[in-house]
């Protein structure tokens, strides 16, 4: 694939779909890079985690996570803002955990879509 030679404002179909569902997810809320590939019925985690490493940056990208709730490497921090301005429930990090950055609290943030009739705002 070469996505370079595609013109600056085309993207692949799968990546649209990718990026529109990570806009449907509501501040404060979570999925992970499998449950958008299982919400598409198409790809798997490496793909949409693909399209959000080369197309994400436009969209809430921190609203899509590693299913552990480990951030993002080398983007912690961006992250880490973004969730506590939106309330996402977070598990602090133990002492022994590296550079004691919290975790998204999963069990609590993970979002099903199932309010996703009345959401979509922009």
């Amino acid at each position: 694939m070469s996505e370079q030679s595609l013109p600056a404002d085309a993207l692949p179909e799968y990546a649209e779909r990718v990026l529109e569902v990570a806009e449907l997810i509501p501040p404060g809320r979570v999925m992970t890079y499998g449950d958008i590939a299982e919400w598409l019925d198409e790809g798997g985690p490496r793909q949409v985690g693909r399209v959000m490493a080369l197309y994400g940056g436009a969209v809430p990208w921190w609203r899509v996570t590693r299913s552990d709730g480990k951030l993002l490497p080398g983007h912690e921090l961006d992250a880490l803002g973004h969730y506590r301005s939106e309330g996402t429930p977070l598990k602090e990090a133990d002492r022994s955990a590296d550079g004691h950055v919290p975790r998204v609290d999963m069990r609590r943030a993970r979002w099903d879509g199932g309010d996703r009739a009345q959401g979509g705002h922009s």
